[in-house]
């Protein structure tokens, strides 16, 4: 599986609280910035924040495993170990999830770990990890 870093860019209601949301909880190393938008190294990939005035949308979700899945969302898959410090980190840090991490598909093709929270401009993240990560497309 060739992986190639992907390029994704974000609205923003404000900088300095997304910046140190990024930065300082999610531990992604910041590049080139300017006063409305901040590049950082999005685990491998290159997300940037861009400033823009909040229009609140209604929320939507989709039903998965008994849960809400905030649509739309973006995120990375990890390696296990990275998702497990991760998750870890950031219960230390008290992020509040909007999905619990925790592992869907157990002994299945396809198993994987993955949870759901917001940043601070409320746009939503998903982080997840494949048990065996040739799996990432099986069906």
């Amino acid at each position: 599986m060739n992986i190639r870093p992907f390029h994704l860019a974000i609205p923003v209601d404000e900088i300095p609280n997304n910046r140190s949301f990024y930065r300082d909880v999610l531990g992604c190393n910041e590049g080139r910035s300017s006063d409305h938008w901040v590049d950082f190294d999005f685990f491998g990939h290159q997300l940037v924040i861009h400033k823009k005035e909040s229009k609140k949308e209604d929320a939507q979700t989709n039903p998965l495993d008994g849960k809400e899945v905030p649509v739309p969302h973006f995120g990375v898959v990890l390696d296990m170990e990275t998702f497990n410090n991760l998750s870890h980190s950031l219960r230390e840090k008290n992020i509040e999830f909007i999905i619990e991490p925790y592992t869907r598909f157990k002994g299945e093709v396809g198993e994987q770990s993955t949870m759901f929270f917001k940043d601070p401009s409320g746009n939503a993240l998903e982080f997840k990890a494949f048990k065996n990560l040739d799996q990432l497309f099986a069906k």
